[in-house]
């Protein structure tokens, strides 16, 4: 029944090429006067939405949340198209993602607000489960949309039709955005019947609301003026979530396993699996083709590469920087990244590149399938947020940040414990953990911009004109000729 929903659904819902301008074609006779119309059609839409979240989580969540940063560099097989993520050379002809297949998403959660309030459920508690997640996608991608491009046309019910007085609409200050954002986060947590998760943690729960609000209020408080009450809300709603059903995994390599999805520490993702037509995510931009691996490596260095899938590559590496946080003790390292070498007379060793084994997904049939699931919060993520909400606050992160480090370091733990400093102290180390726990997961980024470190960090940038112009991306030149009341961001024109 499944696969039958989706199928439906992505006729309905992802829309090919048209002339609208969200690229979405308008909503047909049939949908509207015939589909909304059961609660089997309220569940098919649902599923048709998490679709949509899939097409962006393939790689265009990961351009935008952490392509840009220190992550990544050049690989051995050329840039693939991500070199101006990396150089920050962005440019509106040339800008990658743009916001239209986001606005996709969002017009798949304005329907199912629209409609389904009217559609007569069994169980009321439904019926609010579905709208709580509806409310919640949406706001989830207005944050992602408004991180990116700032002031955003806000379209809050569905583009039904062609009608340029309704698709037509310039551009909402970013203020009234969030605004928007913390409401339906508000309603979502309200309709939300408990704490519990939702099956694999493939759906939007009340836990993952609460650790999306935490992160928005957290930008607001550092970003959007919000100081020390912005903080305190974060810092709530993120305690919330410590009193569910929630946890930390001994082994930090479990919690992208493959055959380990949904795991206890995950708290929302976006699924990936066999047979479901969403091919590979960007981990496979990350690994190694099969023609560029060398005959002189070792037989430990071959065993680690193992199979090689059809849509592997070696188009970007782990950075210097980045290999550089990580020591032998921590278990993170190898669970994250894979250095591999050529050997040469007499045993010399070269380095050749370097390949990630965070999402390196399964393998089926002899061949790699990167399709391990995109996690969009887990628990440890939602430590460190806490830590970082407690020091602005002025108080200990110590508890939090050395959760995290027990983990990574095992018996060696006494050799890394953290000892709480002053607050910019603090936030150095709180900002370098985070990036050794959550590297290649699509937050880097925005944690540069959240902690105005950006600039600071990355050459590319402060080396460039005006830098803090190009903080925000350019809109895109195809959004431009579609949305004619939509400017372009300063530094772009």
């Amino acid at each position: 029944m499944k696969k039958l929903n989706i199928a439906l659904i992505l006729s309905l819902f992802l829309f090919g090429s048209c002339s609208d301008l969200l690229d979405v074609s308008p909503t047909s006779v049939i949908t509207t006067e015939s589909f909304w119309k059961s609660e089997g059609d309220a569940e098919g839409a649902l599923i048709g939405m998490y679709v949509n979240l899939r097409s962006i989580s393939n790689s265009t969540l990961y351009y935008l949340g952490e392509a840009r940063a220190d992550v990544v560099a050049l690989g051995t097989v050329g840039d693939g198209g991500w070199a101006k993520y990396y150089t920050n050379r962005l440019q509106p002809d040339n800008a990658g993602p743009s916001w239209q297949s986001l606005y996709t998403l969002v017009n798949s959660a304005n329907l199912i607000i629209k409609y389904v309030p009217e559609i007569d459920f069994a169980s009321e508690e439904r019926k609010n489960t579905i709208l709580a997640e509806a409310y919640t996608m949406r706001a989830f991608t207005y944050f992602v949309m408004t991180r990116t491009w700032g002031d955003l046309p806000l379209r809050m019910v569905p583009t039904e039709s062609e009608n340029p007085e309704l698709t037509q609409i310039e551009r909402t200050a970013q203020s009234e955005i969030f605004q928007f954002i913390k409401a339906d986060i508000d309603k979502a947590l309200q309709l939300f019947p408990d704490n519990s998760y939702a099956e694999n943690k493939m759906f939007w729960s009340k836990p993952a609301t609460s650790a999306l609000k935490g992160e928005v209020y957290l930008w607001t408080a550092k970003q959007m003026g919000g100081g020390n009450a912005d903080l305190q809300t974060a810092l709530d709603a993120l305690k919330d979530i410590q009193n569910t059903d929630v946890d930390l995994l001994d082994n930090f390599a479990d919690v992208f396993d493959y055959d380990n999805k949904g795991n206890k520490e995950v708290i929302m993702a976006v699924r990936f699996a066999e047979l479901e037509s969403a091919g590979n995510n960007y981990f496979n931009a990350m690994y190694l083709i099969g023609s560029a691996i060398p005959a002189n490596i070792s037989a430990e260095a071959r065993e680690t590469i193992g199979a090689i899938g059809g849509g592997s590559n070696n188009i970007t590496v782990p950075t210097t920087y980045v290999k550089s946080l990580f020591t032998n003790d921590d278990q993170r390292k190898d669970a994250s990244f894979y250095e591999i070498y050529t050997i040469g007379e007499n045993e010399a060793l070269t380095y050749y590149t370097t390949i990630v084994t965070k999402g390196s997904g399964t393998v089926i049939g002899g061949s790699r399938n990167f399709i391990d699931d995109i996690i969009l919060y887990r628990y440890a993520d939602v430590l460190l947020m806490i830590a970082e909400a407690k020091n602005a606050l002025g108080e200990d992160p110590s508890m939090e940040i050395n959760q995290v480090r027990m983990r990574a370091y095992g018996d060696q733990f006494d050799n890394y414990a953290f000892t709480s400093g002053t607050v910019e102290e603090n936030n150095e180390i709180i900002l370098e953990e985070r990036l050794r726990e959550l590297a290649f997961e699509g937050k880097r980024w925005w944690d540069l911009v959240r902690f105005d470190k950006a600039i600071e960090m990355l050459p590319t940038l402060s080396e460039q004109a005006n830098p803090e112009q190009k903080i925000l991306w350019p809109i895109s030149t195809s959004v431009l000729s579609l949305e004619n009341k939509v400017t372009q961001n300063p530094g772009y024109e």
